[in-house]
């Protein structure tokens, strides 16, 4: 098949998904004086980014001077159980504060001190008050400053085009095939460089705050190029989740509530998480209710809330309490703000919060406690990149955001995840553009692979059995919740194995109806392939880290393994084949261990 048949657009750096990190690195790529598109699955503004509620994380010192980076880093090594790659960790947390004031000087709007400064709330895992905010709806106005900026620079955008697969020239990227989700038809993206900011996996999961973009497509795709993967077998279950009423179960509660004064309780109306503090955090949280209060008037001088620990270790309480029968009705715990804050407080703070609950569950959070309960939230894991550069193992492609594995190591501190983005997005659209700049060879796209690719996508059209694609990813949910959840064993993790490679074969016979123009179920049969992908690689490194660690949690290993403190599990395709092992940790300058090691 001629490839000049195929809508094709040419550019010097394509950027795959729209959220902080993608609208970031187009920016800064375009900002560089190459060519740029962005390409997003849905539409332009509707990124997962405006999720992320509770604020941007960044040692600014607005609340309290003594906050630096260097406080920051080490509660991003230390919430990351150390798996965090230091040199990521050490970059984000000195260019955080510039990348919030950038936004600011493009039109972003923050809540403010008394002096006029940004004001900084208070979040699980820091140990000062260090989020930018604005409300709760913090990643809203990021994305409306970032999108506007974009489109002010003039930056080429493609709405509603999924991109199914990275193209290659030798062993270099050289573009993307993808098709428009309205009209069917296939589309090729030449490109000297490809950015990768196509976010997570939570689609996988049957209880979960993704909506249904985060299928794992730009990981997916990236190992089928030849990209490694590392730390596929963290997945962060953010703890507080809606439970009740179960069309709305997994949205998310942001962390804003217990920064704000916000308190865990059992159905005994016991504040439990005082039974759960680690060791590893003990010296620097309260251990009475008494010091927890005090922590909210006078936080120079008192040990944090244990509400506030990082959200691994919260929602394995909470996992804990509901198993042990001291749940809700509907199999969560409970979540008080209102007998601590006035409800002109709470409605000032927490505005989206209480509209959530008002308008979805008919809860008043300002006169009654909410429900709440783990939901898969966020990938720790996904491409190995270079911490300066954000390159990946293939030449070509960069990989920003959730969809890039290193910064947050074992467990991601909230609020780490919008600097995360503004920072190596920025980075990532800095060096994509110096790699399109330096890139000298003529692209050139075969054929022959865009024929077979062809085929392999409309071939659903063409089956004559009948498997449905919605029954198959209702399953594969199913299996991932059950047996490679909060909890995970041996056993369960390798019967997980043996269902996703039956779905595997059923996926061969899945049929659908119809025509190509906007067909759903063509789109989740074409899903179908990322989220199986990305479903056995998470298995698969659950099975070879034996130990428990962040967002990893081995009930046959329940100990962490000082051996693997220092290893990330790493994913690769050869031959059409899986292979997982173990590699060493880059290693940290001892001027950086000994922040860590600093109690105060």
């Amino acid at each position: 098949m001629d490839a000049n048949k195929y809508e094709t657009h040419e550019y010097d750096v394509i950027v795959i998904g729209a959220g902080g990190a993608g609208l970031r690195a187009a920016i800064e790529a375009s900002a560089q004086g190459v060519k740029t598109a962005l390409i997003c699955k849905s539409l332009l503004g509707k990124a997962h980014t405006v999720m992320a509620e509770g604020g941007i994380a960044a040692a600014m010192g607005n609340v309290y001077p003594e906050d630096n980076w260097k406080v920051h880093f080490r509660d991003t090594m230390r919430g990351g159980k150390l798996l965090n790659n230091w040199r990521m960790a050490q970059i984000h947390a000195q260019e955080s504060p510039d990348r919030v004031l950038e936004l600011e000087e493009w039109g972003a709007l923050f809540d403010r001190t008394k002096e006029g400064l940004i004001l900084q709330r208070d979040f699980g895992g820091h140990r000062y008050a260090r989020l930018a905010h604005v409300g709760d709806r913090t990643g809203l106005e990021m994305i409306r400053t970032l999108q506007e900026h974009a489109v002010h620079k003039g930056i080429d955008v493609y709405m509603e085009c999924t991109i199914q697969t990275l193209l290659k020239d030798g062993e270099k990227i050289c573009g993307a095939f993808g098709y428009w989700r309205e009209s069917g038809k296939l589309v090729v993206f030449k490109a000297k460089a490809v950015v990768l900011a196509t976010g997570g996996v939570g689609k996988c999961w049957k209880i979960t705050s993704n909506s249904w973009e985060y299928t794992g497509d730009g990981i997916a795709m990236a190992l089928d190029a030849g990209a490694d993967l590392i730390d596929m077998e963290m997945i962060q279950f953010h703890p507080t989740g809606m439970v009740w009423p179960p069309s709305v179960r997994g949205i998310l509660v942001t962390e804003g509530v217990r920064g704000d004064g916000g308190t865990l309780k059992n159905s005994e109306g016991r504040r439990f998480m005082f039974n759960y503090i680690p060791d590893f955090f003990r010296s620097e949280t309260a251990e009475t209710e008494q010091e927890a209060d005090a922590w909210y008037t006078d936080k120079k001088n008192n040990r944090r809330t244990p509400d506030l620990l990082p959200r691994d270790e919260v929602a394995r309480a909470i996992n804990t309490e509901v198993k042990a029968g001291r749940g809700t009705p509907h199999g969560g715990v409970y979540l008080d703000i209102a007998s601590r804050r006035p409800a002109d407080y709470i409605q000032k703070r927490l505005p989206s919060m209480y509209h959530q609950f008002v308008h979805l569950a008919g809860v008043d959070i300002t006169k009654e406690p909410m429900e709440v309960g783990p939901t898969c939230h966020y990938a720790m894991g996904g491409v190995r990149v270079d911490a300066d550069t954000t390159a990946a193992t293939v030449p070509g492609l960069f990989a920003a955001g959730e969809v890039a594995a290193g910064l947050h190591g074992a467990n991601r501190l909230g609020g780490n995840s919008l600097s995360d983005l503004l920072v190596f997005g920025h980075r990532a659209g800095l060096y994509a553009a110096k790699y399109a700049k330096e890139f000298k060879r003529s692209l050139s796209v075969n054929p022959d692979q865009l024929e077979a690719l062809t085929r392999h996508m409309l071939a659903p059209f063409e089956s004559r059995d009948s498997e449905n694609p919605y029954t198959i990813h209702a399953e594969l949910q199913d299996c991932m919740q059950a047996l490679v959840g909060i909890i995970r064993t041996e056993s369960e993790l390798k019967q997980a194995l043996v269902r996703i490679a039956s779905f595997r074969e059923r996926l061969k016979k899945v049929s659908v109806q119809g025509n190509i123009q906007y067909n759903p179920g063509w789109h989740m049969a074409l899903d179908l392939h990322s989220m199986l992908t990305i479903s056995e690689v998470c298995t698969r490194a659950a099975l070879e880290r034996k130990e428990s660690r962040g967002g990893h949690t081995r009930d046959d290993y329940p100990k962490t393994d000082p051996k693997l403190a220092k290893v990330n599990v790493v994913t690769r395709k050869k031959n059409g084949e899986l292979q997982v092992c173990q590699e060493p940790l880059l290693e940290m300058p001892d001027d950086l261990k000994k922040l860590i090691e600093e109690e105060k």
